[in-house]
């Protein structure tokens, strides 16, 4: 798993009923932009993480951060 800073951590939930979470990546801690990252999710709570195999990066859209498509 590789990531730089914006892109987002998609974490599947693996428990029938909870919702997956989606956080941006906020700075990355491992080698070559590996684990352990730095995250925030949508409500501005942060993080350190280190993601499982139930988890994707998905990398940034250009020109915009996932905290603006979060802001009403």
């Amino acid at each position: 798993m590789q990531a730089t800073v914006g892109d987002r951590l998609h974490l599947h939930s693996n428990t029938v009923g909870d919702p997956d979470r989606v956080a941006e990546i906020i700075e990355v801690r491992g080698e070559n932009g590996g684990p352990p990252y730095v995250v925030r999710y949508p409500d501005g709570r942060q993080t350190l993480i280190f993601p499982g195999p139930d988890s994707v990066v998905e990398p940034a859209q250009s020109g915009s951060r996932m905290s603006r498509r979060f802001v009403g």
